[in-house]
């Protein structure tokens, strides 16, 4: 069984925010237990309560070698994957051209970041954020649509709500998915991010506003720039 632990940023039409990110840590279930341990005690070698939440939204210059050491512990675990679809600028979306509404286009995007988990594994456990009333409702929308598209190949999908305050393989997804949206939005004014963005891109040896290689498996990302 392969997990998948789902996040999102500037996916809202009429947010003010023109880049929207959509991504996803993958990882098998044998594995998620080990993981869950390991991060905990990265958070104790630097003093940070151990139920804190990894968030974006808290990088700071006082705890960047804590928010490195994440990103380290990332890239030197072989079981974690991460996958990521960009949308560089949601002004030029053109939903009536391709017979879609948003929502829609949101579930297509969704499908896109899942689609070489999907294709590879016959039983994925997805794990989506809780993040307003609407949650139920897009989680149900979203099985459908990936029922129709394309598990009815597979064995057993299943998508679930969770409190990203509770697992902290979605903190680490939020984690990563800031970076890159920070990267994207072309963002300069906190010193501490900005490191962070780099440090993850020399540490990938690539950018986090281009594409990778189809075949890249341990950072993956889309950017769609034909909208």
């Amino acid at each position: 069984m392969f997990n998948v632990y789902c996040d999102e940023s500037g996916h809202l039409e009429h947010d003010e925010v023109n880049v929207m990110v959509i991504g996803g840590i993958a990882i098998d279930n044998e594995f998620r237990k080990k993981a869950y341990s390991d991060i905990k005690q990265i958070k104790i070698k630097y003093g940070i309560p151990i139920h804190r939440e990894i968030k974006w939204t808290k990088v700071s210059k006082g705890e960047l070698d804590y928010y490195k050491s994440l990103i380290d512990y990332f890239i030197e675990n072989e079981q974690l994957r991460f996958r990521a679809i960009i949308v560089p600028d949601k002004t030029r979306l053109d939903h009536a051209r391709f017979n879609q509404t948003q929502d829609e286009f949101y579930y297509k995007i969704y499908y896109d970041m899942l689609k070489k988990v999907l294709l590879n594994h016959d039983v994925i456990r997805v794990y989506i954020d809780i993040k307003d009333t609407n949650s139920s409702y897009k989680v149900e929308k979203l099985t459908k649509y990936l029922n129709n598209t394309y598990t009815a190949h597979r064995n057993d999908v299943k998508i679930m709500q969770i409190r990203s305050h509770e697992n902290s393989l979605l903190q680490m997804a939020d984690l990563l998915i800031g970076c890159v949206m920070y990267k994207n939005r072309n963002l300069t004014s906190s010193s501490a991010k900005l490191e962070l963005v780099k440090y993850l891109e020399s540490k990938i040896n690539s950018s986090l506003n281009r594409t990778s290689y189809y075949s890249e498996l341990k950072f993956n990302l889309l950017v769609m720039d034909r909208l």
